[in-house]
């Protein structure tokens, strides 16, 4: 009787926070955007609204998780 590994399951907190773009890369949303916000000028608070991609460093480990 063969014995066959469990299937590895998605980490939900993961998915919740990174989205695959067509060409393979991650999307995720920047920091810092949520609260304090009165100290922050406008145009940081601009620049936050919008996503960033993974680092190369970090794509591994997502992609692991994520699936």
């Amino acid at each position: 009787m063969l014995f066959e590994m469990p299937k590895m399951k998605t980490h939900s907190g993961t998915a919740k926070r990174f989205r695959k773009t067509g060409k393979g890369k991650f999307k995720r949303s920047q920091a810092y955007a949520n609260h304090l916000l009165g100290k922050k000028n406008p145009s940081r608070k601009r620049r936050l609204r919008k996503s960033a991609m993974v680092k190369p460093a970090d794509v591994k480990r997502v992609k692991q998780l994520v699936q």
